[in-house]
């Protein structure tokens, strides 16, 4: 007779591999035109001035200048200035 709990869909699953999301480059920062800024999944940071959205929500500048963030009603914004 097994002594063991039946393995659901949660016990089968390995260790996955991360998703390297997260600020690449931070606040007061340089950067030129194309450098991706932060990833994310969906919009956790909103695009400023000179910053952009792509499809799967990639922030990037389209100018450059330095990286700013802030908040404005209650959202979180990144810019280049």
């Amino acid at each position: 007779m097994a002594h063991t709990k039946a393995g659901g869909s949660t016990r089968q699953k390995g260790n996955r591999h991360g998703k390297r999301l997260g600020v690449k480059i931070f606040g007061g920062q340089k950067v030129i035109s194309g450098n991706i800024i932060m990833r994310q999944k969906g919009t956790n940071v909103h695009a400023g001035t000179g910053v952009r959205v792509g499809h799967d929500f990639t922030l990037y500048a389209v100018k450059a200048g330095l990286v700013k963030f802030f908040v404005r009603q209650g959202r979180r914004f990144v810019s280049v200035v």
